[in-house]
């Protein structure tokens, strides 16, 4: 039987995975080339920067391939505090996998329109720079839509640390707080054009970021004692 120590080991070491190509793909790279109030920056970052578009992809499937195995990884070690929040947390995180790969293709669109020397669309190059800065906003607000699911999944997740005995409570209250940050920025930038603009939206999300990373390492480096509390809690049941 695998101990609760390894198991929480690989969960870590899968999480981290996801956080590392999570802010390349969704920070680092975005921040490289996209200039939202210039389409033709964003078109010549494009071709200037190429390959680190290309690796940022790479890195989006990379990072959410990693997040399909870590909840099923974390069932395994929530399985006996909750079993019911421990399946409902693996469902509301899986949903968003093949949400993500769908919306990757408004990234391919993308290269498909760099490309020239196949470009039979007939458009302008003005044309060519306004449909590139419509796929990009058509990914980001896949993105929005995403971000449910990443939020949703985090309160079942940060219950069952809350609940477990062997994790920290307070990122179990973090990662609850979480999820809330990410249904009002996604609400936020539904009713308002302007919500990213406020300043809000950094500071809503913080909760979710120190929990999620602070998890990640606490299961990497600490890992999860075995207790004798879970055997308790079958016999109770």
């Amino acid at each position: 039987m695998i101990s609760n120590k390894k198991t929480a080991r690989i969960a870590g070491l899968l999480y981290l995975g996801v956080v590392l190509s999570g802010i390349f793909s969704l920070m680092y790279v975005p921040s490289q080339i996209i200039d939202y109030n210039s389409p033709l920056q964003t078109y010549l970052n494009l071709f200037s920067f190429e390959l680190l578009y290309r690796l940022g992809i790479i890195s989006g499937l990379l990072c959410y391939t990693f997040f399909l195995f870590l909840p099923l990884v974390l069932y395994k070690l929530f399985k006996p505090v909750d079993e019911n929040y421990a399946k409902s947390m693996v469902i509301l995180a899986i949903i968003s996998v093949p949400m993500y790969f769908l919306n990757v293709q408004n990234e391919f669109t993308v290269l498909s329109l760099l490309d020239v020397s196949t470009n039979t669309y007939g458009f302008s190059s003005a044309q060519i720079q306004s449909q590139v800065m419509l796929y990009l906003d058509q990914y980001d607000n896949g993105m929005r839509m995403i971000h449910i699911f990443s939020g949703l999944w985090l309160f079942p997740f940060g219950y069952l640390v809350f609940k477990s005995g062997f994790l920290p409570k307070i990122l179990g209250v973090l990662l609850m707080l979480g999820c809330f940050g990410y249904l009002i920025n996604f609400i936020g930038h539904t009713i308002s054009p302007q919500y990213a603009n406020m300043g809000i939206s950094s500071y809503i999300s913080l909760p979710a970021s120190i929990g999620e990373i602070g998890i990640c390492l606490w299961l990497l480096i600490m890992g999860a004692k075995n207790s004798n509390s879970n055997n308790e809690q079958n016999n109770i049941s």
